[in-house]
């Protein structure tokens, strides 16, 4: 790969950008449809205001970018936190896009955010920007548009929120506008725990792969919200051994295995791992480079870098949040020989799921949660495979591999639509 430098190491937009022209040139496409994929479509910036309970205005400011609408509507989350930017957001949103074609269904790519700080606010501050957001983004989305769903720091309450304020303005219920959302009001069996369980697929097939034994594997996990404790749970129950979990105030390592039920069931009650004894205090950011078969990083972006890549020993990185080894990193691992699950393969359990949640709004017929479950792993699995043999046949690394077979499900498709001039 090209020389990285340390602003593209740090920022997103331009990591996923080095990536992207890595495997655009492997594949030697065409110079105009490299213009067209390289850039979002649309970039949405709204200032808006929102009265806050001790009665003072603030204002706050939220994007939507939708990086290629060319297979159908726009989808990605939408997420909350002081430090999002319009880079993140952009990177985002192309992920979105190469993960939606990774697993081949119909979506593009797209993602929002809103810089605040949710742990400062009330319910009802949050609803209320939550409603002004979603009136000021409301023309750029919508169920052949651009279908959101929770993201950092947001949930199944926001979306229904956002559903109700869309629907409010169509003057007609319109479930289909966000996937995500509570089972009462369009939701999908299955959703929560579906990036858990397309992680415990892919983790199955790379054991397989590699000709690893499943009983005992041992895995450390790093971040134990939504996609964490959920991909810890159902690994367990299959067998592997969850010897690590990484917080971001504290780790915990208990070599014997820890109970991730119990830890679950603690950390909803007291709000943070920290003091849980079935399990000893450690370091979280030394945990992540301790040994074990597998690593999985399931929080946030810029987890694994240059500064910690090397001292890595995991055989397997299983990437559950988006971008979380920067592009420098991944020549270390690959220089390790460290088999690296990249997240728009290894984190697309949870838009699966959101398509089979759109797919029953539209439809309005609902499934049960094994038909979900079934199709999601048999998706799962076969994207497995066609990385694999991109990656086999073109001679690079599985998150390559990823990129460039879904730059070419994307190329081909704009080349059939054509272009509108």
């Amino acid at each position: 790969m090209a020389t990285i430098t340390l602003e593209q190491e740090i920022n997103p937009w331009e990591a996923q950008a080095a990536r992207f022209e890595f495997a655009a040139r492997k594949l030697n496409l065409d110079e105009g449809l490299w213009k067209v994929l390289r850039y979002p479509s649309r970039e949405v910036i709204v200032h808006f205001p929102v009265s806050m309970d001790n009665g003072k205005i603030e204002m706050f400011t939220g994007f939507r970018v939708q990086h290629s609408m060319a297979r159908g509507p726009g989808k990605g989350g939408i997420r909350y936190a002081p430090d999002v930017t319009l880079d993140e957001v952009r990177a985002l949103a192309s992920w979105m896009t190469w993960k939606c074609a990774v697993v081949n269904i119909p979506f593009g790519g797209a993602k929002g955010g809103v810089i605040c700080d949710p742990k400062k606010m009330s319910m009802g501050e949050l609803e209320r920007m939550t409603r002004r957001y979603t009136s000021e983004i409301i023309e750029f989305i919508g169920p052949e548009k651009d279908v959101p769903a929770p993201d950092m720091n947001t949930n199944e309450q926001v979306m229904a929120w956002i559903m109700d304020t869309y629907s409010m303005h169509m003057r007609q219920t319109v479930t289909a506008v966000v996937t995500g959302k509570p089972l009462n009001i369009g939701g999908s069996r299955g959703r929560r725990e579906a990036t858990g369980r397309g992680i415990s697929v892919v983790c199955d097939e790379a054991l397989k792969y590699l000709g690893l034994q499943r009983d005992g594997c041992r895995v450390i996990v790093q971040g134990f919200g939504n996609v964490g404790s959920n991909a810890a749970i159902l690994l367990r129950d299959k067998g592997y051994k969850i010897i690590g979990i990484a917080e971001y105030d504290g780790g915990l390592f208990n070599p014997a295995g820890i109970d991730v039920c119990a830890l679950q069931e603690y950390r909803q009650r007291n709000g943070s791992v920290l003091g849980f004894r079935g399990a000893e205090p450690v370091d979280s950011a030394e945990l992540l480079t301790w040994e074990c078969e597998i690593l999985i990083p399931a929080a946030t972006e810029n987890v694994i870098t240059s500064r910690n890549a090397d001292r890595i020993k995991a055989k397997i990185v299983c990437e559950g949040a988006n971008g979380p080894t920067t592009a420098v990193a991944d020549e270390i691992l690959a220089d390790k020989k460290i088999f690296v699950i990249p997240d728009i393969l290894a984190n697309a359990g949870g838009v699966t799921a959101s398509y089979f949640e759109w797919v029953q709004d539209r439809q309005g017929y609902f499934w049960k949660e094994a038909v979900v479950n079934e199709q999601l792993e048999s998706i799962l699995a076969e994207s497995f495979d066609d990385v694999l043999r991109y990656s086999e046949a073109h001679g690079v690394n599985n998150r390559i591999a990823a990129y460039m077979l879904a730059i070419d499900r994307v190329a081909f498709t704009i080349r059939q639509r054509g272009i509108y001039a």
